[in-house]
C-alpha cells in the first residue's frame, strides 16, 4: 500500500519508525557513550554527534538492503567477532584514570570509528523491523531515522554522565555487547539449524559471550596496569 504524504497513516508510519528505532538503539546507545566517555569534554559531545548522525546514515543505506544481507551466510559470525573484539577493548579501558588526552584528534577518531563498526554489526537485525515499519517508503525511513538522531545522543550522552559516576555500568555495557554477540554467531544462516536442533533458546549463547567479553575484558584491563606500572 503506497502512503500518502502528510497523511494519517504517513504520520502513523513515521511514529512508527520513531518508536523502533529508540527502542532498537538501546544497545547503540550503550556503545556511543561508552566509546566517547574517555576523550576530553570538548571531544565528547562531536564524537556523540557525528558518531550518531553517520550510523544512522548507515542504518538507512542497510535497511534498505537489510534482507538480502541477513542471507548471507557467515556475515553474523563476523559480526559476532567484531562485537567481542569492541566489548573487550572499551572493558579493559573502561576504568583508565589517565587523564592527560594525549591525542585528541586519534582519539576522536577512534571513537566515531568505534561507533560505526558497532551500530554496523548489531543493527542487522535491528533494521528488518525499520524496514517493516517503512512500508518500502524511503522518504518515510529517512525523515523517521533522522528524527531519531537527537533522541539517541540524548540518550547517549546521559549514559555517558551515569558511567563517569559509576563506571561499574561499563562492564554491563561490555557484558550486553557480549550477550548480542552470543546471539548472533548461533544465528547466522550457516549454523543456525545445528543450534536450533540443540535449544530452542538462544540465552545461553548470550550468556556465555557476555561472560568471555567480561573475563577478556578484565585480563587485557590487567596487562595494561601491568605495562603502565
Amino acid at each position: 500500500m503506497e502512503l500518502v504524504l502528510f497523511s494519517g497513516a504517513w504520520w502513523a508510519a513515521l511514529g512508527s519508525i520513531i518508536l523502533a528505532n529508540i527502542v532498537l538503539s538501546g544497545d547503540n546507545a550503550v556503545v556511543i557513550a561508552m566509546a566517547a566517555r574517555k576523550l576530553p569534554d570538548s571531544q565528547r559531545q562531536k564524537a556523540v554527534f557525528w558518531g550518531s548522525a553517520a550510523a544512522i546514515v548507515m542504518r538507512i543505506i542497510l535497511t534498505l538492503i537489510a534482507v538480502q544481507l541477513l542471507q548471507l551466510p557467515y556475515l553474523k559470525i563476523v559480526g559476532a567477532f567484531l562485537l567481542v573484539y569492541i566489548g573487550v577493548q572499551l572493558m579493559a579501558e573502561g576504568d583508565d584514570e589517565d587523564g592527560d588526552h594525549k591525542d585528541v584528534k586519534d582519539g576522536l577518531s577512534a571513537a566515531i570509528r568505534t561507533i560505526l563498526i558497532a551500530d554496523l554489526v548489531m543493527s542487522l537485525d535491528n533494521v528488518i523491523a525499520v524496514a517493516a515499519a517503512a512500508k518500502d517508503n524511503n522518504i518515510l525511513l529517512i525523515a523517521g531515522l533522522a528524527i531519531s538522531i537527537p533522541l539517541i545522543i540524548f540518550g547517549s550522552t546521559l549514559l555517558m554522565k551515569v558511567m563517569d559516576r559509576f563506571p561499574i555500568i561499563i562492564a554491563f555495557g561490555a557484558a550486553l555487547l557480549g550477550f548480542l554477540a552470543g546471539e548472533m554467531f548461533v544465528t547466522d544462516p550457516i549454523d543456525k539449524d545445528f543450534f536450533d536442533k540443540l535449544t530452542d533458546s538462544h540465552v545461553w549463547a548470550g550468556l556465555l559471550g557476555a561472560a568471555t567479553v567480561v573475563a577478556l575484558g578484565l585480563f587485557q584491563r590487567s596487562r595494561i596496569k601491568k605495562k603502565r606500572a
